[in-house]
């Protein structure tokens, strides 16, 4: 249990944010030191006075909580980076990881668009809803670049600083000896490979790019989604490299 008295492992959470800053005991190896980091920093206080303001006046933020991606799979274990933008803004949507979406929820369009990708390319049959917390404990780091967002209100709480955080997180999993596969869908996500090419100039990662899942881009030219083969890369990288692939 967190210290809001909150279960991490827990079917049933409340549907929005309820309180800031969360609970940060449940969060997995490697995480507490940069995200305690970042929270007390200018720029984490700063986000933080913003979004207790949002609370405050009444707005519904999600997801309900922000770090959950870090609370299901720990820095040592990461095999797979898979970037999104922010969480969804639908009620009942969101659940803290990067594209999933809450058991029950029918998957959006982008979500769909994945499956399909799997299907096509590995033979992953349709799963039977769109949580993706069974990838995140095999080592698949699920990380929105913007953690949270108000109802209804896309981007709403981009640039309000979540983006030092995330950019920080990713380049410290690129900085980790063990080889990781980065998915960059679409030029939000792509815009990260400076970052991590920094972090690990001797090109030990694979990095992965196509234009994100959304159904205005997944098969658009150059780098259509559908077809791009990620996910049977991954696994070939993943195996030639003496780690278990992945059960998609």
């Amino acid at each position: 249990m967190g210290q809001q008295g909150f279960d991490w492992d827990a079917t049933h959470v409340v549907p929005h944010l309820a309180v800031w800053p969360p609970a940060l005991d449940g969060l997995l190896p490697g995480w507490r030191e940069p995200v305690v980091s970042f929270l007390t920093s200018p720029a984490g206080q700063a986000l933080s006075v913003r979004l207790q303001a949002a609370l405050d006046a009444g707005a519904v933020v999600y997801p309900p909580e922000p770090f959950r991606a870090l609370a299901l799979t720990a820095l040592q274990d990461v095999r797979v980076v898979i970037l999104g933008q922010d969480p969804y803004h639908g009620p009942g949507q969101a659940e803290g990881m990067a594209f999933s979406v809450a058991p029950g929820v029918k998957p959006p369009p982008s979500l769909r668009n994945i499956f399909k990708e799997l299907q096509r390319s590995l033979g992953v049959p349709m799963p039977a809803d769109g949580s993706l917390v069974r990838w995140a404990r095999q080592g698949v780091l699920l990380l929105n670049t913007c953690l949270t967002v108000e109802d209804g209100r896309p981007a709403s709480h981009a640039r309000w600083g979540w983006e030092v955080l995330t950019d920080s997180l990713v380049a410290l999993v690129a900085a980790q000896a063990r080889p990781v596969v980065f998915m960059l869908w679409g030029g939000h996500a792509q815009a990260k490979r400076p970052l991590i090419e920094q972090a690990a100039p001797d090109g030990r990662h694979l990095l992965l790019q196509a234009n994100h899942p959304s159904p205005l881009s997944a098969l658009r030219p150059p780098q259509p989604f559908l077809g791009c083969d990620h996910f049977s890369l991954a696994q070939r990288f993943l195996q030639s490299n003496g780690e278990k692939t992945i059960k998609w």
